[in-house]
C-alpha cells in the first residue's frame, strides 16, 4: 500500500538525548515554521516529478543540505563514536552518507500532485530545538483520505536549520535508528572495524539499480 511506503519514507528521515551540537544557534519559531512550510512543499513537488533522474538528483540535494547526517550519524551509534579512531569515525561518517543516500531510494515514492497534502498545525520550543507538528493528508488510489501526525525537529548550526528528527506516532526515528545500530555493534562483539565491515555490506546491499546519473 502506498500509505504504508509513504510512512516508511518518514521512518527512514530520522535526539533526544543530550548530545549537544557544534556551534548551536538560536532558532525562533517563526524561522522553524518558514523552513518547515518551504521545504515541506518542495518535497511534495519534487515526489510529483516524473523524470526519475531529476526526481532523485533533486531528493539527493534536499537530504544532504536539510538534514543534519552529521549529528545523526554521531547519535545512533551513541558511546561507541568515541570507541572509534579518527580514521574509523571519517569511515564511518562517509558509510552513514552512503546507507542514508542508498537506503531511501528503495521506498516508492511517486506521488501525483494531489495525493499529498501538507499544513502545520503548530511550532514549539524544547530547549535549543523547535518541534514543527504537521498533518499530512494522504489520498489513496481509491479516494479515501488518511492523516498523518508526524512532528519534525530541528535545530541551527552555523548559520543552516536543519532536520534532525522526526517523530510518527509518538514513536522518535533517530531512537529506532539507535536500538537497530546497538544491535549491529553488539553483533561484532563491539569491536568497531568489525562492525564497520558489516556496516559497509549493508549500506552497499540497499542500494537499488537507478539511472546512471542519480545513482550516488
Amino acid at each position: 500500500m502506498k500509505s504504508n511506503c509513504f510512512l516508511r519514507f518518514a521512518v527512514f528521515f530520522m535526539l533526544l538525548l543530550p548530545v549537544p551540537p557544534v556551534c548551536a544557534e538560536t532558532l525562533t519559531a517563526e524561522e522553524a515554521r518558514s523552513f518547515a512550510e518551504t521545504r515541506g512543499r518542495e518535497l511534495l513537488q519534487t515526489f510529483a516529478e516524473k523524470d526519475v533522474a531529476v526526481k532523485y538528483k533533486k531528493l539527493d540535494e534536499l537530504f544532504l543540505n536539510y538534514i543534519d547526517l552529521d549529528y545523526i550519524s554521531r547519535f545512533v551509534v551513541g558511546k561507541y563514536w568515541r570507541r572509534m579512531t579518527p580514521e574509523q569515525q571519517k569511515h564511518y561518517r562517509e558509510l552513514f552518507t552512503r546507507y542514508a543516500l542508498n537506503s531511501y531510494k528503495s521506498f516508492p515514492l511517486s506521488f501525483g500532485e494531489d495525493e499529498l497534502n501538507y499544513s502545520i498545525s503548530g511550532v514549539k520550543a524544547d530547549g535549543e530545538y523547535m518541534l514543527v507538528q504537521t498533518g499530512i493528508d494522504y489520498r489513496a488510489s481509491d479516494g479515501k483520505m488518511s492523516t498523518f501526525l508526524v512532528e519534525f525537529r530541528l535545530h541551527k548550526v552555523n548559520g543552516r536549520i536543519m532536520l534532525t528528527d522526526i517523530k510518527v506516532a509518538e514513536s522518535s526515528l533517530i531512537l529506532s535508528y539507535r536500538t537497530r545500530f546497538y544491535e549491529m555493534i553488539a553483533e561484532a562483539d563491539e569491536e568497531m572495524e568489525w562492525f564497520l565491515e558489516d556496516f559497509e555490506l549493508l549500506a552497499d546491499s540497499v542500494q537499488v539499480a537507478l539511472p546512471e546519473d542519480v545513482a550516488p
